[in-house]
């Protein structure tokens, strides 16, 4: 559960990125949260955030993903890219990016599956 100033702009900006919209609820017509998937992940929204202009926040999410190429093929352009597709010593090839709110969002798949 992650809290947000906007429910409803968090979640489009995520089905942007081709997280899923599950569930949503609103009260007197305002998005107060929301379920999103991503494959077999999933994150929920609430409403209470504050905006922050800090480099990271107190959350990251990590995403496991097929192709790292190809998110960020589909989505570089669209995102702030705090670190493009890279590989690290643990072993995944990772693109790091982030979110409207300044959440850092980690794309991550093994080195094997690498192309």
């Amino acid at each position: 559960m992650i809290h947000v100033p906007d429910v409803a702009a968090a979640a489009s900006w995520y089905e942007r990125l081709g997280f899923t919209i599950e569930r949503t609820h609103s009260d007197d017509g305002v998005m107060s949260w929301a379920l999103l998937s991503f494959g077999t992940t999933e994150v929920m929204f609430s409403e209470g955030g504050r905006p922050s202009d800090a480099h990271r926040r107190e959350v990251d999410l990590y995403i496991h993903t097929d192709d790292v190429a190809e998110t960020f093929a589909r989505i570089g352009g669209e995102v702030d890219v705090v670190e493009p597709p890279h590989d690290t010593f643990y072993g995944m090839r990772e693109l790091i990016v982030r979110d409207l709110n300044g959440f850092w969002l980690t794309f991550g798949e093994p080195l094997a599956h690498s192309s």
